[in-house]
């Protein structure tokens, strides 16, 4: 069997990717180190609307907030968001469940897009997307990458990352957003 070698990952040619018993690799820690960042900093983002941690509105400001982009019951849609962000950024921190992590956050990022950001263009210094896109692309490309050797999936299938993945991440993510915008 040919094997190729990406990100010094052994990637056969028939399946999704094996992980041989050799120690971890510099990518091994550099894709730790992203899901960590990101996925603990979405997780915090999260617990502001929910919590009111980190200097967040708490749970009753954040309902209103999106009682007044049209989301009835505000805070039902302010939970339903921040425990996207919470527990998403939580799975995709432990490489836990990491397609259905990021389907969370890329089901908030395209809501996110379509009421608030996407009337002000691309860049954020506008109020545009560019945030959101970046969280969208991020947590799409670990759902394809997989969470690497040091994450809680790694035992699983699906821990592997892949096409089925990615699309199940994108997939999920869509359908959600589009569920809630129609509320």
């Amino acid at each position: 069997m040919f094997n190729k070698y990406i990100l010094n990952r052994p990637v056969s040619a028939t399946g999704p990717a094996t992980y041989p018993a050799a120690t971890s690799t510099a990518a091994d820690v550099g894709l730790l180190l992203i899901r960590l960042t990101f996925g603990l900093l979405m997780a915090a983002h999260g617990a502001q609307k929910v919590f009111g941690l980190f200097g967040g509105p708490g749970l009753a400001a954040t309902g209103k907030g999106f009682a007044a982009l049209g989301f009835r019951p505000g805070k039902l849609f302010a939970v339903i968001g921040g425990l996207s962000e919470l527990l998403g950024g939580l799975g995709l921190a432990l490489g836990l469940l990491t397609p259905l992590a990021a389907a969370a956050l890329i089901g908030v990022m395209i809501n996110a897009m379509a009421t608030v950001t996407g009337a002000h263009g691309l860049w954020d210094t506008d109020g545009g997307v560019e945030y959101s896109v970046c969280i969208t692309v991020v947590a799409l490309a670990i759902a394809a990458i997989g969470p690497g050797r040091l994450a809680v999936d790694r035992l699983f299938r699906w821990g592997k990352g892949g096409w089925k993945e990615a699309a199940f991440a994108l997939g999920l993510g869509g359908v959600a957003a589009a569920i809630t915008l129609s509320f």
